[in-house]
């Protein structure tokens, strides 16, 4: 990955609704995703800067420690939060680094509207155990035909298959892909994840996190 380094303040203010942050950590389950998926990151989330509000992380966890901004409360599962919060959870608490990519193309007021009726859509939908991930993603790389998806959310999703789902919404992806084709690792710039329309995310460039004061 690139070397290229900003601070978290400098990322909260370049971020925009539809940039790709990836993380890699280095705990038993980080590594059995990296591994199982082929890639050096084990976790993808999304920006989403809209207007007045803070930005925003959109992805899928197994954790709670943070307030959903869209629901309110604690849960685990898909869930939109504070960008500063959740970066700063991620690498203090999980022990991960992260990287941002920045998208490269104009996202409209449609696109994002269409980001903004995802969340309303998948919210709260429950994050599957690690032990899933290997049959998951195997599955959906099988050569049966594609499934085009109708209506309705998902029984449950990892964080890859959400920024998918959000970025088909956005129309930078094409429809009718299983959701759980995708993977952490499809995210990362070692993969060619082939955007519409001539969007392209730029390279990784990694995010350094202050420590916050104890007590």
């Amino acid at each position: 990955m690139t070397e290229k380094r900003i601070s978290l303040d400098e990322a909260l203010d370049l971020t925009r609704t539809g940039d790709i942050w990836v993380f890699r950590g280095r705990s038993v389950p980080d590594r059995a995703i990296q591994v199982t998926t082929n890639s050096p990151v084990n976790h993808v989330g999304m920006s989403v800067v809209i207007e007045d509000l803070p930005p925003l992380m959109w992805h899928a966890e197994l954790g709670r420690s943070l307030r959903d901004m869209w629901s309110g409360n604690h849960h685990r599962g898909v869930q939109l939060h504070d960008l500063r919060d959740a970066v700063t959870v991620w690498a203090e608490r999980y022990g991960q680094r992260g990287w941002l990519r920045q998208l490269d193309t104009e996202v409209t007021r449609e696109a994002e509207d269409a980001v903004l009726r995802t969340i309303a859509r998948l919210d709260g939908t429950p994050f599957p155990s690690t032990a899933q991930l290997a049959g998951r993603w195997l599955r959906g790389r099988s050569p049966l035909p594609r499934r085009r998806r109708t209506g309705g959310g998902l029984e449950s999703a990892y964080c890859a298959e959400v920024v998918a789902l959000t970025y088909e919404a956005m129309g930078l992806l094409p429809t009718g892909r299983r959701p759980n084709w995708y993977d952490p690792g499809r995210f990362w710039s070692g993969d060619d994840l082939d955007l519409l329309g001539g969007a392209r995310l730029g390279g990784e460039i990694a995010v350094d996190v202050p420590r916050r004061p104890a007590g």
